[in-house]
């Protein structure tokens, strides 16, 4: 979904208009609010405020933030063809009262800590220049008070979902709570801006991203370490999880073709995908045991969060990291080996093809049986069996005392299998 109304048709956008102004038909009422502004500020101030009110309000309804200023200008409140001639000096006003902001003007938690220190100073000494609207050379603007609202939405849904005073959250989850690209990266300035929020990175083999979150009026204080190993462990959670859909649905896809080739009597291409469906089913298995165990980790250090005390949590958090042998090298080994089996499956299905049936070995008794019963299967017409995708892993609550959770967690065994 775009962060502006582009994905809304002209006339729902015309219909909202109309439901906001009942007189908006009237041809004398609507001359009068289409000229340009002219005279002393209380003889247009009436309607600066009719045609800020609604903007915010058309804005409100359609739910974005982010507006397109061309678009606001020739499809929000066109009359047959003709657009208000005050348009450009109602924005020029909301720009000077604050109620836009231009997107060069927030700030970017995502540069380098040097850049926004002399941002912060340059504001401070005055040094920092405004950017007037008709010197922006983007299309955009944001309305400042919607903004505040969304940001709020963010954080009331984080809220639902977290008993905890604070969250760390990956950047495509961060992300998938907004509209886009630009309401992300306005929400993220605004929230980094009133300390509510605090952006993370971390580079291992690949370079993650997240924010830690606070979900109460208390501003974000400290980041510790802890943070930055929660952010790749739910960064890890969501590869995993990625590859485990992935490596289903190629499982299920190898089923339905193996099925597909005995039905028309090709025993030989049966056979090869029945042997990668075995594959894919041990590779998926993999994958989900060391998923459930990364799952298992996170679910200790949250039920200790929301348990204990800050400075206790933080050092069950960490020892339980250090001590469970919780390598987070290991995930990235297992990732890359199911993306190379996964490349590989090509080679290996032309190496087959180019077999006859009567030499391929069926010494693998389970590949032999699969092939068996879907013989069997097909023969007795009996529906193909799916797959079972667990929707969602257990999750453990464990509530014992710092020094048993300790010992637990340094039973956990968090090796690929």
């Amino acid at each position: 979904m775009t962060s502006s109304s582009t994905s809304l048709s002209v006339s729902s956008v015309s219909d909202l208009v109309k439901n906001e102004v009942p007189d908006w038909d009237d041809e004398v009422v609507a001359t009068a609010r289409f000229k340009a502004f002219s005279g002393q500020r209380s003889d247009w101030e009436p309607r600066f405020l009719f045609w800020r009110d609604l903007i915010l309000k058309v804005a409100r309804n359609l739910g974005v933030c982010v507006v397109r200023i061309s678009e606001l200008k020739n499809t929000w409140f066109s009359r047959g063809g003709l657009t208000p001639l005050c348009m450009e000096q109602v924005l020029h006003e909301m720009h000077l009262n604050g109620d836009i902001l231009l997107r060069r003007e927030l700030s970017n938690p995502t540069s380098g800590r040097l850049s926004r220190l002399f941002r912060r100073a340059g504001q401070i000494l005055g040094t920092f220049r405004s950017i007037s609207l008709e010197d922006n050379s983007d299309d955009t603007f944001i309305l400042r008070v919607l903004l505040q609202e969304r940001a709020a939405d963010v954080i009331k849904t984080l809220s639902a979902s977290n008993w905890t005073a604070t969250c760390v959250i990956t950047m495509k989850n961060f992300q998938s709570l907004c509209k886009g690209s630009q309401e992300t990266s306005a929400i993220l300035s605004h929230l980094c801006e009133t300390r509510q929020a605090y952006y993370l990175s971390v580079r291992k083999n690949e370079f993650i991203e997240g924010v830690k979150l606070s979900l109460t009026s208390a501003s974000i204080k400290a980041v510790t370490d802890l943070d930055y190993d929660l952010l790749h462990l739910f960064w890890t959670r969501e590869k995993l999880l990625q590859q485990v859909d992935t490596v289903g649905q190629r499982w299920e896809n190898s089923r339905k073709m193996a099925a597909a080739s005995l039905r028309s009597g090709n025993k030989q291409a049966a056979y090869r995908h029945i042997r990668q469906a075995k594959l894919f089913s041990e590779n998926r298995a993999k994958c989900i045991s060391f998923l459930e165990r990364v799952e298992e980790v996170l679910s200790v250090i949250t039920d200790t969060n929301s348990t204990k005390m800050v400075s206790e949590a933080m050092q069950i958090g960490a020892k339980a990291i250090k001590e469970n042998m919780l390598n987070v090298e290991e995930v990235n080994v297992q990732l890359q080996q199911l993306d190379e089996f996964i490349t590989d499956q090509k080679q290996i299905n032309e190496a087959i093809e180019r077999m006859p049936l009567q030499s391929v070995d069926f010494g693998n008794d389970d590949v032999e049986d699969d092939f068996m019963k879907l013989e069997m299967e097909l023969a007795d017409e009996i529906p193909q069996r799916q797959i079972q995708v667990p929707s969602e892993l257990k999750q453990r609550t464990i509530k014992e005392s710092p020094e048993a959770l300790s010992q637990n967690l340094s039973k956990l065994n968090l090796e690929a299998a």
